[in-house]
């Protein structure tokens, strides 16, 4: 059994990451898109090296669907949800 606070912040960790990922399949998106999202500013510099360092692994497994289809980020967080259910009933 985890301590309630533990639970808390590994939930947070989590859902950080998650949030990590979404937004890092958005800024990915967007530039597929046409639309200047720009390289330079910290905050999507951040994101970028944070997604891509925990996608990258998932992608080494897992190869681009044809069409390039990047199923990666759909795994992690298929992966991340299984952990908090995990995490929650400890």
């Amino acid at each position: 059994m985890l301590p309630g606070f533990v639970k808390d912040a590994l939930h947070l960790v989590l859902s950080l990451v998650m949030a990590i990922i979404f937004a890092g399949v958005i800024i990915s998106w967007l530039r597929a898109a046409g639309v200047r999202v720009p390289y330079y500013h910290p905050i999507i510099r951040a994101i970028e090296q944070s997604y891509e360092a925990m996608i990258r692994p998932i992608r080494r497994a897992v190869p681009t669907a044809g069409g390039g289809l990047d199923f990666a980020p759909m795994i992690a967080l298929i992966i991340l949800m299984i952990l908090q259910r995990v995490i929650a009933r400890m």
